[in-house]
């Protein structure tokens, strides 16, 4: 990586911190202010829904904080993809029964799902560690 590349390449990044703190940050709050709402959407397989939605969302919530810590940053980010994957069953259950989320509508529920993975792969990369630059 060349001097030109890294600024710009250290931009990609901390947007993709700074995207993944914010969807994670106030999604955790969500769980506690839009408490009714986040356990009606939980499957009917969950156990404990309103002790669920309170548990992911204080993991949000740490994890969010933990993405401003370098240190933690990486750990950080493969704990908060392990918690999206976890939850895209909820994604799933929601599509599966579409008409009961009628004010949301099918179009962004699919396009909800669909953006998982790319979201997935933003956390990924933007906290992966950096390349240390050649000693040559």
């Amino acid at each position: 990586m060349n001097q030109a590349t890294a600024p710009v390449r250290n931009y990609w990044r901390i947007a993709g911190v700074t995207l993944a703190f914010i969807w994670f940050f106030f999604g955790g709050i969500g769980h506690f202010v839009l408490t009714k709402t986040f356990v009606s959407v939980v499957p009917p397989y969950v156990p404990y829904p309103l002790e669920m939605v309170y548990f992911t969302g204080v993991c949000e919530i740490a994890g969010a904080l933990a993405l401003l810590y370098q240190p933690l940053r990486r750990i950080a980010g493969l704990c908060l993809i392990a918690l999206a994957i976890c939850v895209t069953p909820v994604h799933i259950q929601m599509l599966i029964e579409a008409e009961k989320y009628k004010a949301l509508g099918s179009i962004l529920l699919w396009v909800r799902l669909i953006i998982q993975p790319i979201f997935i792969w933003i956390i990924w990369w933007s906290t992966k560690p950096t390349e240390r630059p050649s000693a040559s």
